[in-house]
C-alpha cells in the first residue's frame, strides 16, 4: 500500500495551479464553525463572574453592562448587544467559567 493509499490527499487551487496535500489529524479534528444565535451570550475566554448587573425577565437596552469577567488579571464588561429581554442567566457571582460557556439567554 502506497502513502497515497493510506493517506487521503485533497486537492486546492492557487491562481489556477492544481496542487495535492494531506489533511493533518489537527485539521481533521477542528471544531466546525456554526452560524451563533444572537439570542445567546458565550464567553469568549475562561474566567471568573465578578458583577452581574442584570435579572432574569428584565428589558436591557443596547450597550447596557451585563457583567463583569475577569480573565487574566483583567475585568472585562460583557456588554447588551441589542436591546431585548433576558430569558435566563447562566452565571453566578464568584463562579469561575470555561471558554465558549453559555453565560445569558436573551428573547425579543
Amino acid at each position: 500500500m502506497t502513502v497515497e493509499q493510506k493517506n487521503e490527499l485533497v486537492d486546492f487551487a492557487i491562481t489556477a495551479r492544481k496542487y495535492k496535500t494531506l489533511l493533518t489529524k489537527k485539521y481533521k479534528a477542528r471544531k466546525f464553525w456554526s452560524n451563533p444565535s444572537p439570542f445567546e451570550v458565550y464567553s469568549i475566554i475562561p474566567g471568573t463572574i465578578l458583577e452581574v448587573f442584570v435579572e432574569d425577565g428584565q428589558e436591557v437596552e443596547e450597550g447596557t453592562p451585563l457583567l463583569i469577567l475577569e480573565a487574566m488579571k483583567m475585568r472585562n464588561r460583557i456588554d447588551m448587544p441589542f436591546t431585548a429581554k433576558i430569558k435566563k442567566i447562566n452565571v453566578k457571582v464568584g463562579v469561575r467559567i470555561p471558554k465558549d460557556f453559555l453565560l445569558i439567554e436573551l428573547e425579543k
